[in-house]
């Protein structure tokens, strides 16, 4: 295990728990020393406090993703609030444990974390130029990034798991927002919008498609090609 923890006696409880369970496990006190410490060792989970100096660990949890640090996390906060545990997930955490805590469920939800093992990296998504990364949730076209919200890109990825395909404002509405949220259509409208003006800047035109009466779609037009 790696325990990422900046205050010294809650890094040492959490260790001595740790061995006392027969787990080897190490500590660091900074997020840039859990980076390469991640990335020179296949640990089986990794216990990320999120106020840490410097780099905090939503950010450092982001950079182990996007390095390719696949090992399950549990994110540890004095925050309580929704928003935070969002951020948290979002930033490819796999478990979220508010302070205080009992350490019988810490150690219950590593167990639960290791026996997963590492998670297989999202597929990336391309379409001609575009290229989508689920893990980091970055769009790109070539070497310049396109800013995307959390839905947006939700909404773009759907679109362009099957180019040229008419998806329903059901099926987007669905698989965008979830069974049990009532989204109004002008919200899905609104949001396809966004993404066509920001593909469209990038040089992207006429790629978002909204097919009256039925729904959108993600139309591939090779590089060279006018839109019509």
């Amino acid at each position: 295990m790696l325990v990422v923890e900046d205050e010294s006696r809650m890094a040492s409880v959490i260790r001595r728990s740790l061995e006392k369970e027969g787990l080897a496990a190490d500590v660091a006190e900074r997020g840039e020393d859990a980076l390469w410490m991640a990335e020179a060792v296949d640990y089986d989970a990794i216990v990320l406090d999120v106020m840490l100096p410097g780099m905090n660990g939503f950010d450092t949890c982001r950079r182990l993703r996007s390095s390719g640090v696949w090992a399950p996390v549990l994110m540890l906060t004095a925050r309580d609030s929704v928003e935070d545990r969002v951020a948290g997930l979002d930033t490819g955490a796999d478990d979220y444990l508010v302070k205080p805590f009992a350490f019988a469920e810490l150690l219950a939800r590593l167990r639960a974390l290791a026996r997963r093992g590492e998670l297989e990296r999202p597929s990336v998504v391309e379409v001609g130029d575009l290229r989508l990364d689920p893990a980091t949730h970055e769009v790109r076209r070539g070497e310049s990034q396109i800013q995307l919200s959390a839905k947006e890109f939700a909404l773009l990825v759907k679109l362009a798991s099957d180019p040229d395909r008419v998806f329903t404002r059901e099926q987007l509405l669905r698989d965008v927002w979830g069974f049990r949220t009532y989204v109004p259509t002008r919200t899905l409208e609104s949001h396809a919008s966004r993404v066509r003006r920001k593909l469209d800047a990038a040089g992207l035109p006429g790629w978002v498609v909204n097919v009256w009466g039925v729904g959108y779609k993600l139309r591939h037009i090779p590089s060279g090609s006018a839109a019509t």
